[in-house]
Order: structure tokens, then C-alpha cells, then sequence
């Protein structure tokens, strides 16, 4: 009898649990509300101009205000100094006042004396001339939906229905069991009492874990609004896709390196230390300027050997000096060619003296003082070196680079040496900002090879380089081909990269846009060719991509 019992409880502790499985029937049946809309719609476009109406509720009979954002169609740019009249398709006595409150952005006044739906004519007169736009169905007196979904639940799902039917089943296995006449006939309706909680619950079980609502908000849709007054304020343009004329290029890896006579080494001549400094990193110098100067120690016996020099070639200078003066007082009796050799004697005498004193003159005692200049015009580099500091025969002290003229080394390899030849012009760009370009004119065909790879080096000049590269940059240099294709292309600023695959943003509306997924072809750096995930067209977003990737990310 006790076992039956303990039976008893067992199948009635279980039965309610594996029915529920810990799901909350009551509050999985109570349905969000939805979010209220904030205002009402109407748009209207044409070739040159789009128009987008937005009001919330209007009572009619009173005076109510309406937004009227207008742009450009193809570019999205805010209209800014147009003549814009709107008036009420039908009637003419009804007046509506036009206020411009931004750029691109109207107020319209005025009184409805009806709820029903208008249509207003809009009448722009701007930059890219006069268009008449009509607004449809500008509904009055309509008012933004309350509704909720409500989700009931079913009396089968209750847990007092569980409930119950385990205790019902739990009375009849005990009746059973105690008679025990039929045992088959009893083991087969315990079998079957207990697979009724588990039939009964099995799409809950079937279903755990997936919400195909929530789902749904939580993946990324390719179509997401941009209000229109967030669409000025980031000024986001767009450009329609088009079939254009594209050359075929080439893009190949180059490298800054300074001109022939464009960058400049200083070193010290002699062991010294540095007295003064003239200039700082980063500082303009130009050609024959001062940089530093280094005092030269000299030693006792390198002393000697100075004044011993000095002292012979002072000598030479007097006797030189001499035996000209006196030639020269009895030039009239003296021989031509002894005035000649005396006087040749004494100006090279002369111009010893003055190339040593020029060298060693400044010697003081112990010491001489020796002045680094620069050989060109440039910028300084960094360098470390303080007043006071010893220095080597033959360190570098400075160097010196003129970035208003550079060269580029370029590599080519044998598959584009044959574009090389035929190309009609060539241009860089930074590896940062593919878009910014610059030109450059081919100087010197390959005259080397790189060892490891087995490019060849070819040789080009930046023309206007502004100091907008440093020696050792690596830059993109593109060989543009003479062979012209026509292709849809759109600018490449235009491309962004989502979860590592190109795209763009399309608009599709006036406050709706949609990313699309593309496979880009060839670019010029400046254009990129869409071969697909774009149709020509359409409206590409190309100004400020990134405000358009963040919030789309962010929707």
C-alpha cells in the first residue's frame, strides 16, 4: 500500500512540471505596444526637384503649421534661395502662408475648414529653374492609431488546467492499481496518462528559445529612415549612377625618395664640441645658412705643426713680397721676364697666406672654431645633439631635405611594363586617402632590378608636390591606359565596407534609404566601376558615407 502511494506523489510532483517546462503562459500572452508614429508624410518629385510634406493631427477649422523640406532630386542638396508658392489644388480662397525657416526647410500657415483630404500644388522657382510639384492626400483631421495587439491565451494552457488533470490522473491510476484485476489494461493507461502532458505541451517544447519576433529586430534591415532634418545636418549628398567613359589602369606601389640635390647629410670634419646651435628641427633653412659651429681642439703637436706652417708661409710671402717691390722700383733697367716670375712668385705667396689664414687664422690658442653651413634649401630633420656635446670626425649632425621636389621609385613588373609604354598619363595618391591625387611625369625607364622580387625600378617626378610627402612614404601610382571603357561607375568615396564586403546607400525615398552589398571593379582612384549591386539610376549617397554607416549600424 505505501509503495503505492509514493507512487502516487511521484506522478503528481511530475506531471505539472514537465507540462510547464517553466514557461509563463500569462505573461508570454501580453503584447508590446506599438510605437505611436510622430507625424504624417506626403512626397512628390520630379526630374529636377523632391518635395516632402510632414504634419502630425490638424483640426480643422483652425490654424495649423506644416514642414515642407525641399531638395534638389538628384543631389539631395537643401534648396536654398528659391521662390516657393504652395496653394490648394481647388481652392483658391484658402491661403497658405510660406515661411522659410532653414535651408531647405519651409513652415506653411493656414486654416482647413474641412476634414477631409487636399491636395497642394507646389510651385519652386531655384537654381535649376522653375517646377510645379503637387502633394496628394494631405489628410485633415486624421488622427495617429492607438491600437494594441492583444495576445489571449487558451483555456488548454492554463496551469490550472495541468493542474487539475494530474490530480484526476493521479486518483485514477491509484483506483486502479489497488483492484489490480487487469494488470496489461493498467500499465497501458499509465503509459498513455503520462504522454498527455508531454502531447499537450510539445509546441512549447518544440519552440523553446525561438521568438521569430524578436528575431526579426534584432537583424540588421537593408532599408532604414534618415529624417529629412538629420539629412541637412550631415549633408548628406547623393549622385545618380551613370554609364561613363572609364580609362583601364594600373595601379602600382611606390616609394618617396628624395631628388638629386634634394636632400642633404651634414657631418662634423673634425673631434669637436658643438658651441652653437643656429637651428631647430622642422626649421626652413636655406642654402648657405649657418646650421652650427664646432670648436676643434687642437693638440700640442698638431699646434706646432700650425705655427711652423704659419711661420714658413709668412716667410715666403715677405721674401715674395720683396723681391717684387724692388724689381718693380727699377722696372725701367730690369729684365721683363724677372718682373714677370717676381710677381707671379708673390701672388701665389699671396694667396697662400690668405687660404691658410682663412682655415687657421681663427685658431686660439688650443682651440679653432669650424661653421657648418647648408648646402641646400630645405627643412631641417631631428636631431638630439646639445650645445656642449663632443661629436666625431664624420658623424651626422643634420640633415637637410628639400620635399618641394621629390621623386617617386616605383616597381613595375613584366605584366604592366607593356601599359607602361602606352600609357597617356600617371598619378599618385597617399595609401591613406586613395582619393587625393597628384602628378607625376616618367623621368627614367628601368635601369635597375629589385633583387628579391624581381620588379623593375622606374623613376618619376612629383610636379606640385607642396610638401604633401615624406621621404620613405609609400604611395599608390596609377598607370592610366589609353584604352577607354564604358562602364556605370560612381565616385569611389561613395564606398564603404560593412562586415568586410563593399557597399553603398541608396535612397529609395525621401527619408528612406537601403544598403546594398556590390562587387566593385577597376578604380582611377577618383571613379570605382560597379559591375554589380547597383543599377544605373539609382541614387548613391557620395558625401559623408560614414554618418550613413553609423547609423545605419545604430538602427
Amino acid at each position: 500500500m505505501y509503495k503505492y502511494i509514493l507512487s502516487l506523489v511521484g506522478i503528481l510532483s511530475f506531471v505539472p512540471l514537465w507540462a510547464h517546462d517553466g514557461d509563463d503562459h500569462a505573461a508570454a500572452g501580453k503584447g508590446a505596444k506599438p510605437t505611436a508614429t510622430a507625424y504624417f508624410s506626403v512626397e512628390a518629385f520630379s526630374d529636377k526637384y523632391e518635395a516632402l510634406l510632414k504634419y502630425g493631427t490638424i483640426a480643422p477649422g483652425r490654424e495649423s503649421s506644416l514642414k515642407l523640406y525641399l531638395a534638389e532630386f538628384n543631389s539631395n542638396r537643401p534648396i536654398d534661395s528659391a521662390d516657393v508658392k504652395v496653394t490648394v489644388s481647388g481652392a483658391a480662397n484658402l491661403p497658405l502662408k510660406v515661411v522659410k525657416v532653414d535651408k531647405g526647410i519651409y513652415e506653411l500657415t493656414g486654416i482647413f475648414p474641412a476634414r477631409q483630404a487636399y491636395n497642394l500644388n507646389v510651385s519652386i522657382n531655384a537654381r535649376l529653374g522653375a517646377d510645379l510639384l503637387q502633394l496628394t492626400k494631405v489628410e485633415i483631421g486624421k488622427e495617429f492609431s492607438t491600437e494594441e495587439d492583444t495576445v489571449h491565451a487558451h483555456w488548454y494552457g492554463s496551469n490550472w488546467f495541468f493542474a487539475i488533470m494530474g490530480l484526476i490522473a493521479g486518483l485514477l491510476i491509484m483506483f486502479l492499481l489497488m483492484k489490480r484485476r487487469n494488470q496489461r489494461t493498467i500499465t497501458g493507461l499509465f503509459i498513455g496518462l503520462c504522454l498527455f502532458p508531454t502531447a499537450a505541451n510539445l509546441d512549447a517544447v518544440a519552440h523553446d528559445g525561438h521568438d521569430d519576433k524578436a528575431k526579426a529586430s534584432g537583424t540588421l534591415s537593408n532599408a532604414f529612415i534618415v529624417q529629412k532634418e538629420t539629412q541637412f545636418l550631415f549633408n548628406i549628398l547623393t549622385q545618380k549612377l551613370t554609364t561613363g567613359d572609364f580609362n583601364e589602369t594600373s595601379t602600382l606601389l611606390g616609394t618617396v625618395v628624395p631628388a638629386p640635390a634634394g636632400q642633404a647629410v651634414i657631418q662634423s670634419p673634425q673631434v669637436g664640441k658643438i658651441v652653437s646651435l643656429k637651428v631647430n628641427p622642422g626649421q626652413q633653412v636655406s642654402r648657405g645658412q649657418v646650421l652650427a659651429v664646432i670648436e676643434q681642439q687642437v693638440d700640442a703637436g698638431t699646434q706646432i705643426d700650425i705655427i711652423s706652417q704659419r711661420n714658413t708661409i709668412d716667410a715666403e710671402y715677405q721674401a715674395a713680397k720683396a723681391q717684387y717691390e724692388r724689381l718693380k722700383s727699377i722696372e725701367d733697367i730690369a729684365a721683363k721676364k724677372d718682373l714677370t716670375e717676381a710677381k707671379a712668385r708673390y701672388d701665389a705667396a699671396r694667396r697662400n697666406k690668405q687660404l691658410f689664414d682663412a682655415n687657421a687664422g681663427r685658431n686660439a690658442g688650443s682651440s679653432k672654431l669650424v661653421t657648418l653651413t647648408s648646402p641646400i634649401s630645405g627643412v631641417v630633420g631631428t636631431f638630439n645633439y646639445a650645445i656642449g656635446a663632443v661629436v666625431n670626425a664624420g658623424q651626422t649632425l643634420f640633415e637637410v631635405t628639400n620635399l618641394s621636389n621629390v621623386y617617386v621609385e616605383a616597381q613595375l613588373f613584366a605584366a604592366d611594363a607593356d601599359k607602361l609604354k602606352s600609357a597617356t598619363r600617371f598619378t599618385v595618391s597617399p595609401v591613406t586617402n586613395d582619393t587625393a591625387q597628384f602628378a607625376v611625369r616618367l623621368v627614367s625607364g628601368a635601369q635597375s632590378v629589385n633583387q628579391e622580387n624581381q620588379a623593375q625600378r622606374v623613376i618619376f617626378q612629383l610636379m606640385s608636390p607642396s610638401g604633401q610627402f615624406r621621404i620613405g612614404e609609400n604611395i599608390n601610382l596609377r598607370v592610366y591606359s589609353n584604352t577607354v571603357i564604358r562602364k556605370a561607375i560612381i565616385p569611389s568615396e561613395a564606398i564603404t565596407e560593412v562586415n568586410g564586403r563593399p557597399a553603398v546607400f541608396i535612397k529609395d525615398k525621401a527619408e528612406v534609404y537601403s544598403i546594398s552589398f556590390i562587387s566593385a571593379g577597376q578604380t582611377n582612384g577618383k571613379y570605382t566601376v560597379i559591375s554589380k549591386g547597383a543599377e544605373e539610376g539609382e541614387r548613391i549617397v557620395t558625401q559623408n558615407v560614414y554618418q550613413m554607416k553609423t547609423m545605419y549600424l545604430n538602427q
